[in-house]
């Protein structure tokens, strides 16, 4: 007990010096230790790294689950280390009403059959969604949120370590002024009652007590500026760590975004099949007749964007001047055939398609009164319909 009474009193002790030290340097009454620009640059960029990490984690987070609710939810889960229970995406949810919907108002009706496929499909982008926030809470939401769970504890743990010893370094370099000062003030006009410690003996001349006193604080000092210095080196260490903290948060958001380009890819795909189903449905509306893009020709160029296209409709995929087409007897015409480069995998339908793969090389061209949202496209000795959106146009 007596022991933990003088630590307690000694860390009692070391508090109020610092807090003494603080306050008096707050109101400019005391020198302060200024740290070189360089290590004032690293606590900047890593204040900076982190206040900036939160900003982006936090609003991921909405992005991936805009529910506040749900949101706190899974937080709470998280702090008592439960596992989050699987929650149905909005997409899936979509897909059950309209499911239950065609089997109470009759699965066999256009109305019906329609809801069924689209309910497929939205079942099939909620698949896709649930794959991408899984993907993307790995690979890009745990690495941000370990760095301020574990290195950026780790550094403020170091930083506030640094600050005390600054403190204590200040503190004794005050405390060796005044010795010094006191010392020059002994040994011209000596006064026993004024400048003895009060722990000295009253014997000892005051210039030798205080040159005793200036001893000790020069020791101390010297103590205080050793244990200074190397805690000033490990936290320039972990400051300097931040580059590689940058650089594997520049992996884990090249992962973000290549899951959000395969999500994104899947729902694309998803939906152009579902109007290609749903175009195959007689009687079924689809929607306006207009073509989303302007007609191809042989004469006018065209641009395809490198962004990936939105389609506003697809027509029936079988007109009536193609229904008859037979491809093995169409003729390339002797002008006006182009290469395209595929932008994305396509699985033909039936027959009179060609099966593309992303990346490949064509030789395309138009026939007169074809579908302007479709061309011809060659392959060696095969020969099929392609759908203009899969394709960028070279020559």
């Amino acid at each position: 007990m007596d022991f933990n009474m003088k630590k307690l009193a000694s860390d009692a002790g070391i508090f109020f010096t610092r807090a003494v030290q603080f306050t008096e340097e707050k109101f400019g009454q005391a020198e302060k230790t200024e740290l070189d620009a360089h290590f004032e640059n690293l606590l900047a960029r890593a204040d900076s790294t982190k206040n900036w990490t939160e900003k982006i984690l936090r609003q991921t987070e909405v992005l991936l689950q805009p529910n506040p609710s749900a949101r706190v939810e899974e937080f709470l889960y998280e702090k008592l280390d439960r596992k989050v229970p699987s929650r149905v995406t909005n997409g899936e949810l979509l897909a059950q009403y309209m499911a239950e919907a065609a089997s109470e108002l009759g699965p066999t009706t256009p109305y019906g059959k329609t809801l069924i496929k689209v309910s497929e499909a939205e079942k099939r982008l909620g698949a896709a969604e649930r794959d991408f926030i899984h993907m993307a809470s790995v690979n890009f939401l745990t690495p941000l949120r370990n760095f301020l769970e574990g290195d950026w504890k780790t550094i403020s743990k170091e930083r506030r370590l640094l600050q005390n010893r600054r403190l204590d370094l200040d503190a004794c370099k005050a405390r060796l002024k005044r010795a010094k000062a006191a010392e020059a003030k002994a040994t011209t006009v000596p006064d026993f009652q004024e400048t003895r410690p009060r722990n000295y003996i009253l014997s000892a001349s005051a210039s030798s007590l205080w040159n005793d006193e200036v001893d000790k604080a020069e020791q101390e000092l010297r103590v205080a500026q050793t244990e200074f210095d190397r805690q000033a080196e490990v936290t320039r260490l972990l400051l300097e760590g931040i580059s590689s903290t940058h650089v594997n948060h520049l992996r884990c958001l090249h992962e973000f975004v290549k899951s959000q380009t395969t999500y994104y890819a899947q729902c694309y795909r998803h939906m152009l099949d579902l109007q290609k189903q749903l175009g195959r449905f007689p009687g079924t509306f689809v929607g306006t007749t207009e073509p989303a893009s302007p007609p191809l020709s042989s004469t006018s160029p065209t641009t395809t964007a490198a962004t990936m296209p939105v389609v506003a409709s697809v027509p029936s995929l079988a007109p009536p001047g193609e229904a008859a087409l037979c491809l093995e007897e169409v003729v390339p015409p002797a002008s006006g055939t182009r290469k395209a480069r595929v932008l994305y995998d396509y699985e033909a339908a039936d027959s009179s398609e060609l099966a593309l793969l992303a990346d490949e090389l064509i030789t395309v061209y138009s026939l007169p009164g074809m579908d302007p949202d479709w061309l011809i496209g060659e392959r060696g000795n095969k020969k099929g319909k392609v759908p203009v959106t899969y394709l960028e146009l070279l020559s």
